[in-house]
């Protein structure tokens, strides 16, 4: 393995490189080359999950003092889910680093999100273990750091277009639609507006730099008018 290049990618050096190679062997690769697939990643992988909660935890601990559990547990998941952390590692080429073995690797192992969150949650193990909890961190803030920040600034479309979409079904509304009613600036640096429709009426408006962003922000706005209105 190359470990400096591998390490440079992480950004951290291991005193302990066979944690960074535990770290990136898949079941598969240790079932075809190692003889015994209880050699892969799948222990640190179990660490790693929680090491990335806990460090997560605290940071929307510190940025949200004044939002409660429920807030910060339903945040928390949707910066740490597999797609977000598999593709931040892939962002960062850490997936190809994997160890494979030769049907996974035949089958395009190595851009499955699942494969690569899985291993990216044991490197996070591997550097916690051989560098502690400052090392860890810093870690994951380097692959979720900016899911965080659109997070913070209410910037996960996933999260207000499935929350409006849940209450719109629990209180029978039955279409939804976004619309993009406008975009400005340049192409470097564009500006797009979206508004939601609810059974033809427009229940809310927003604002982002993507069309992901502005209907998040029209989802929201929408969700704050009707848990007023069904609050009166």
């Amino acid at each position: 393995m190359l470990y400096a290049e591998a390490e440079k990618v992480i950004g951290y050096v291991f005193k302990d490189k066979t944690l960074l190679e535990s770290a990136l062997t898949h079941s598969s690769y240790a079932n075809d080359y190692l003889g015994d697939s209880r050699k892969g990643n799948e222990r640190l992988e179990f660490l790693g999950d929680a090491v990335l909660d806990a460090v997560m935890a605290l940071e929307l601990f510190k940025r949200f003092p004044d939002r409660n559990e429920g807030y910060l547990t339903k945040l928390r998941a949707e910066i740490v889910c597999e797609g977000a952390l598999g593709k931040a590692a892939s962002d960062i080429g850490l997936n190809e680093f994997i160890r494979l073995g030769r049907g996974e690797e035949n089958k395009g192992g190595k851009t499955r999100i699942s494969i690569v969150a899985d291993a990216a949650e044991a490197v996070i193990a591997a550097v916690f273990l051989d560098g502690g909890p400052e090392a860890a961190s810093e870690l994951v803030m380097r692959l979720l750091g900016r899911t965080l920040e659109a997070a913070a600034e209410g910037m996960l479309p996933a999260d207000y277009k499935t929350d409006l979409q849940i209450f719109c079904q629990k209180h029978g509304h039955q279409n939804i639609v976004y619309k993009i009613t406008g975009e400005s600036g340049p192409d470097h640096d564009k500006s797009f507006a979206a508004a939601v429709l609810i059974d033809g009426q427009v229940f809310g408006r927003g604002e982002g730099h993507t069309k992901k962003q502005a209907q998040a922000q029209a989802a929201k706005a929408a969700l704050e008018r009707l848990e007023a209105e069904s609050a009166v």
